[in-house]
């Protein structure tokens, strides 16, 4: 089907792709996104954002929220460094910093977290295992604790 030279330039096509950087995108200060993200490489909230935030657990994404910046919304990534305001839970599978100006009005589930003083957590703090998918491990928890969704749906 492919001449000797055409399947070699397929293969060194599909290498070249593939060592190519992470994409970086930046919410400027002064944009307001209203929808679902989802993103790899490295995005950088300046601005607003009202939505949920997504990355896949095994990439190495990582989303840093600065210190003017705010998130009405859950965020799921692996790596997560903040210093604004986040309403919503955080989910990060690797590793997650708050820095000092960070306000999270909500749950924080993480492997690895670094707090530096000043950070606030109006929230639960959740540790998960690197070997365990976030979302599993939480299902789990809830069905030992005896909740599930039809229990949480008729209160």
């Amino acid at each position: 089907m492919f001449s000797k030279s055409e399947e070699t330039n397929v293969i060194k096509a599909n290498v070249a792709k593939e060592k190519q950087p992470a994409a970086n995108t930046l919410v400027s200060r002064t944009t307001e996104i209203i929808g679902d993200i989802h993103f790899s490489g490295e995005l950088i909230v300046e601005g607003r954002v009202k939505g949920s935030i997504y990355a896949e657990d095994d990439s190495s994404a990582v989303i840093r929220v600065a210190e003017k910046g705010s998130i009405e919304g859950e965020i799921c990534v692996p790596s997560a460094v903040i210093n604004g305001l986040v309403q919503g839970d955080v989910r990060s599978s690797n590793h997650l910093e708050l820095a000092a100006k960070a306000v999270v009005a909500g749950n924080v589930h993480y492997n690895l977290i670094e707090m530096v003083m000043g950070s606030e957590v109006n929230g639960n703090l959740m540790h998960i295992s690197s070997d365990q998918g976030g979302k599993k491990k939480l299902a789990s928890d809830s069905k030992k604790l005896g909740f599930d969704k039809t229990t949480l749906d008729k209160e």
